[in-house]
């Protein structure tokens, strides 16, 4: 599987994830659109702090680590406000969105 973003052919797992990030924005919109995902500024909230948590930690937070650090940027969101973005799942499908790799599994950090 691959995604061509920008005339360029981005080569991505079975299941749609790129196998190396790109933090180009163009990728987020192929992606969400392959994903059905109608983007508006919640997705790039979140889209943008799991590329900040990949950059910085070479990997993306489990669910509840991601819950608890986006709490951290507004009080008000919850678990439920994270699968109405993502609604496959919000570790997952939002890490695929952001062009990011597959995550690492459960575990996460």
């Amino acid at each position: 599987m691959s995604y061509n973003i920008n005339a360029t052919e981005y080569e991505a797992d079975e299941q749609g994830f790129l196998l190396e990030p790109l933090y180009d924005d163009e990728a987020v919109r192929v992606i969400a659109q392959a994903e059905n995902i109608p983007l508006n500024d919640a997705h790039w909230e979140v889209v943008n702090y799991l590329r900040n948590q990949y950059r910085e930690h070479g990997h993306t937070p489990s669910f509840r680590n991601m819950l608890k650090g986006m709490t951290e940027i507004r009080p008000e969101i919850d678990s439920k406000y994270l699968y109405d973005l993502f609604p496959v799942g919000p570790a997952k499908q939002g890490v695929k969105v952001a062009g990011l790799p597959q995550p690492l599994g459960k575990g996460g950090y």
